[in-house]
């Protein structure tokens, strides 16, 4: 609440500097005249704007010659206005001195509530220097407004060294009580400070306090030898292990995106290893979510990297089984590449306290979420009982049996409010994010030549709740022959790779798979196998293979970043113009890097619409470096698999994937465009072919269909169509006239597919069976392009839209000389067909 002598103040000032009430009342008014001329006729609000700017010059000109109290005065009534006249404030403050205390306590609490930016910090710092010049009694009267603008100027843009100096000066006058904790070391500029801050009271022990002063004390990740020791020390001292639970449980109270404010940044690492050392309840879920909200991998949540690599760092420390699951989960999630290498850190310190290496750490440490060796776990919940079953490798299902015992997948209307529920749906969520991690984990393996005893495997994968159901599904290597996981009976185990297997055994393989209609959890029997070309021999330690592709730059990154690897954002920022994507395999032995650069921007030039592609290389660990290594010298697996990544993004994102790049109406790499569409299939499109031409003779239009070396040959009522195995894209016979299908039918969606990864073997069996039974289309922008128009009787060229062109309400034609061009109709195509009479 306001104390009386600050609003007698207020008002005294108003009164005194009645000439700035009268101008600033003039201002206001010229400039609502101003903003009503321009929303009505727009011209002549250029008047008002002139006569505004002419009364603020004349209001900064009295501002400059006034003198003494009535400079003070103004000063509080600009500080009451504030917006708009940011710059008049700091013009009357800059001219004022002998300053009384009801003015400083009427100027803060004028202040009290704004918001600052980084232009403030000059004349806020004048301000907090009048406030430090009184007493600790006077000061204290004060402390509500001065704590409001501590918070502000911590939750500000002003720079961050300027921003810390600027709230540890007020915390140093918020410092009343020399018997109190120092302002200084907890700083209540945040709501995790002021909680810790409400748990230690106003004048907390000593021991408490030199608990609190040795947290600030650490300011890196992880603490030394000596800390550690001194903090042991005070943690044996009474309440002081209570204090660090408590540090440790407000992270997660902390609703606000700013969880830490700088000033209390080391403090807050500190009391984060004082709860690891204390061995604190809840210790790896409550660093796990703090690394994760603080990494910056969320939307929404601020980015505070040291409070991230803290809770990293400490997570690797802790003795609790659960953590090393949980640095595995904060693996997929965390893109950023510093934090990136800290939880790799992390995983070996870990690793390394029981003498394996960081991948049997990871296998051995997986949890099972209490599921039975089924995969599946029950909870009764009030008189139903819920189930939670692992489906399959993607799958987490949850289901309901009522007391007649009736079982159902929508949640039951009793149960909706259901703490119980709620946990079991917790539950879910964890085991689909395990079940992802270790499908990432398990297929990573590919890269390494390991080897498992019989009974290890057993235990960690064959039989284990949740990695039992990605390795039930795949093939392994035991006593010299591959088998499925049902079929080992004895070691050494290791994963299958074509890379390794004859000719003979790979296709005997997915004709099994095929077979059994077995959907592995990624490509294994169909997987693409890499090997080093002659001309990679002759470049030595550079590949050109995937060079020279022209690709969606936000696509490009996206997929890079859900496959592992880090890389940066191309833009028009210095460095921004070129991109280095990385990747370590073989349990960090071994590092990819693939480099791509900008090739065109967006309408307006600000941001990087496509990029092309350029060379791969290869880096072996040398301590804590990196050697360049020649191509011939990289293990094949790892050589393969990391190629396979790369065809895999080009695939995905070259504009040669997207149908109607050729009607956009421009030039640009259409060359490109028309080459990689109808080319050379790369080996992801030659093992697409060979799975199709497993699964054709199973559905109901193998009669239709007839494989090629590069195309789906679909003969259909009206026309015969080539389905490109690589691009999707189709020809029409007779002619080779394109046909534009943006969205296809999804008749073939109940088909078996082994594997899919990148969604064109969906896409090209849909075109097939779509264009199979072309007699039954009833699309018509489809129709125009099968059944061109006779058009005077005879035989000429039309034009015919695509299959987008009529469903999107927003495509326009664009005319060039009085007709449309032939190129463009707004992203969607118009092709050239011909007519016959």
């Amino acid at each position: 609440m306001r104390e009386p002598m600050v609003d007698e103040t207020l008002a005294s000032a108003e009164s005194s500097a009645s000439w700035l009430s009268e101008a600033l009342k003039q201002i206001d008014a010229l400039e609502a005249e101003r903003r009503q001329w321009l929303e009505t006729s727009g011209t002549r609000g250029a008047g008002a704007g002139k006569r505004t700017v002419a009364a603020r010059r004349d209001m900064a000109h009295r501002l400059a010659r006034t003198r003494g109290a009535e400079r003070r005065a103004a000063t509080i009534c600009l500080a009451s206005r504030w917006s708009g006249y940011e710059k008049e404030f700091a013009l009357a403050l800059s001219g004022t001195e002998e300053w009384t205390f009801p003015e400083v306590a009427a100027l803060l609490t004028a202040l009290q509530g704004r918001s600052f930016h980084w232009l403030d910090e000059g004349w806020l710092s004048r301000v907090v220097e009048l406030a430090a010049e009184f007493d600790a009694e006077e000061r204290a009267m004060v402390r509500e407004p001065l704590t409001s603008i501590m918070k502000a100027v911590a939750e500000s843009s002003i720079e961050a060294a300027m921003r810390r100096r600027l709230v540890r000066r007020i915390a140093q006058a918020l410092q009343t009580d020399p018997d109190a904790l120092p302002v200084s070391a907890l700083v209540p500029s945040d709501e995790w400070a002021v909680a810790v801050r409400r748990h230690l009271g106003r004048t907390p022990p000593v021991h408490l306090v030199r608990l609190v002063e040795h947290a600030g004390e650490l300011s890196a990740p992880r603490p030394t030898k000596t800390w550690r020791t001194r903090c042991l020390e005070l943690l044996q001292e009474a309440g002081a292990r209570e204090l660090a639970q408590v540090a440790l449980d407000a992270f997660g109270r902390v609703t606000p995106r700013l969880i830490v404010s700088d000033e209390n940044v080391d403090v807050a690492r500190g009391f984060i290893w004082a709860a690891t050392l204390a061995r604190a309840y809840g210790l790896v879920p409550s660093l796990a979510d703090l690394a994760l909200r603080t990494s910056g991998a969320r939307r929404g949540d601020r980015e505070e990297l040291r409070l991230s690599g803290a809770a990293i760092n400490a997570l690797g420390d802790c003795d609790d089984p659960s953590a090393v699951p949980a640095l595995a989960q904060l693996q997929q999630a965390i893109r950023h590449r510093a934090l990136r290498k800290q939880i790799d850190t992390a995983l070996i310190t870990a690793a390394g306290r029981q003498g394996i290496t960081p991948g049997q750490l990871l296998e051995r440490s997986i949890p099972s979420h209490g599921l039975g060796p089924d995969g599946t776990l029950t909870r009764t919940i009030g008189e139903w009982t819920a189930t939670l079953a692992i489906e399959d490798a993607t799958t987490v299902r949850l289901s309901f049996r009522s007391p007649e015992g009736k079982v159902v997948r929508s949640i039951p209307a009793a149960l909706k409010e259901s703490p119980e529920l709620a946990a079991v749906k917790t539950l879910r969520k964890e085991i689909r994010q395990t079940l992802a991690a270790e499908r990432a984990r398990v297929e990573g393996l590919f890269a390494e030549d390991r080897a498992w005893p019989y009974e290890e495997w057993v235990r960690h994968y064959r039989d284990h709740p949740v990695t039992g159901v990605i390795a039930r599904g795949l093939i392994w290597t035991a006593e010299g022959d591959a088998r499925f996981a049902d079929e080992v009976t004895a070691g050494p185990v290791r994963l299958w790779h074509p890379a390794g297997a004859s000719l003979d055994e790979v296709m005997a393989l997915r004709e099994t798979v095929t077979e059994r209609r077995l959907r592995q959890p990624f490509k294994q029997a169909f997987r693409e196998v890499y090997l080093l070309t002659p001309a990679e021999r002759e470049t030595r330690v550079y590949s050109n293979r995937f060079a020279a592709h022209i690709v969606g730059h936000s696509r490009l990154y996206a997929i890079v970043k859900e496959r592992g690897w880090q890389t940066n954002w191309l833009g028009t920022f210095d460095g921004g113009y070129d991109a280095e994507a990385r990747k370590e395999l073989a349990e960090g032995g071994w590092r990819v890097t693939f480099h791509y650069e900008a090739a065109g921007m967006q309408d307006g030039g600000y941001e990087v619409e496509l990029a092309a592609t350029d060379q791969v290389r290869f880096e072996r660990r040398e301590g804590r470096g990196w050697q360049a290594r020649d191509l011939a010298g990289v293990p094949p697996l790892v050589f393969s698999e990391a190629m396979r990544d790369v065809d895999l993004f080009i695939a995905v994102t070259s504009i040669a994937a997207d149908t109607a790049w050729v009607d956009r109406g421009e030039d640009r790499y259409v060359d490109y465009w028309r080459e990689v569409t109808f080319g050379e299939l790369p080996p992801s499109a030659e093992v697409r072919r060979d799975a199709l031409a497993r699964i054709l003779p199973r559905t109901a239009i193998a009669d239709r269909c007839t494989l090629t070396e590069r195309y789906l040959v679909v003969r259909g009522d009206l026309r015969t169509y080539k389905i490109h195995l690589g691009s999707a894209n189709i020809l029409m016979d007779p002619g080779d006239v394109y046909l534009c299908i943006v969205t296809a039918s999804n008749r073939g969606g109940k088909v078996f597919l082994p594997f899919e990864e990148d969604g064109r073997m969906s896409l090209i069996l849909s075109k097939a069976f779509l264009l199979a039974g072309d007699s039954k289309i009833t699309d018509e922008t489809i129709l125009r392009q099968i059944r061109p128009r006779r058009l005077d009787g005879g035989r000429r060229h039309v034009l015919t839209p695509c299959a987008g062109a009529d469903r999107d309400r927003r495509h326009s034609h664009r005319r060039r000389r009085g007709g449309f061009d032939r190129r463009n109709y707004d992203g969607c195509a118009y092709h050239s067909g011909s007519a016959t009479a």
